[in-house]
């Protein structure tokens, strides 16, 4: 009760830019919540035995298998592979890279949103900076109250200030974070999509062809 008093009472001095303040704040913090449940949903929806089940599968030429782990499991690398098995008798590296693209973007959602509250927030500081001293400046020239306003004032920039930049900082981490996660994810889609490739090269050589498979697979949903 104590802290929200002391909220309200600094919101009020901080004069009017308060409110654009707020709202950068509250909108960072459901971007910031959405974008950590979607990445604790992620990481539940990885299947690691099952990634290297399927690798298995596709390297000893045993494609049905694979498909059927895909099938299975909601991973989205197994998921992935599936993509690119059944078309494979056209260009299995294109499918999955279009399909990784699809998941890249998903966890590159609303990050611009960060960026940009990480660039707003400590202009509206600055911007209530500004504010507060042009109106210390006006009270100067009145004796009696100038120096109960020109405090006023300089409080009001300073709460306006402060706030912006906690807000910045406090984005500035988990943004870095996200991304970081983002460049890890794009790099295990490249990993994964290129192992896929040489697995099913190595399968091929040894008299296994996935595209006879992928066109059997076509034929059969005809």
């Amino acid at each position: 009760m104590v802290l929200a008093n002391v909220v309200v009472k600094y919101f009020h001095e901080g004069g009017w830019i308060m409110w654009p303040v707020a709202a950068t704040f509250f909108l960072a913090v459901c971007v910031l919540l959405e974008r950590t449940i979607w990445w604790v949903a992620w990481k539940k929806s990885l299947r690691p035995d099952a990634q290297e089940q399927a690798r298995e599968a596709l390297g000893t030429g045993n494609f049905n298998a694979a498909w059927q782990l895909g099938e299975q499991n909601k991973d989205p690398f197994l998921v992935n592979l599936n993509e690119g098995m059944s078309h494979a008798h056209t260009s299995m590296l294109a499918a999955m890279h279009i399909h990784a693209t699809h998941w890249i973007e998903k966890s590159e959602a609303r990050m611009w949103v960060l960026g940009t509250i990480i660039t707003l927030a400590p202009l509206l500081g600055l911007l209530g900076t500004v504010v507060g001293l042009m109106g210390s400046f006006a009270s100067l020239g009145d004796e009696q109250l100038g120096v109960t306003k020109v405090t006023g004032g300089i409080a009001e920039a300073l709460i306006a200030t402060a706030c912006g930049l906690a807000i910045a900082i406090g984005c500035l981490l988990p943004y870095n974070y996200f991304r970081k996660r983002v460049s890890t994810l794009r790099g295990a889609f490249e990993r994964w999509i290129n192992h896929a490739e040489l697995l099913a090269q190595s399968a091929k050589a040894h008299g296994h062809d996935l595209e006879v498979f992928a066109n059997d697979r076509h034929l059969n949903k005809r």
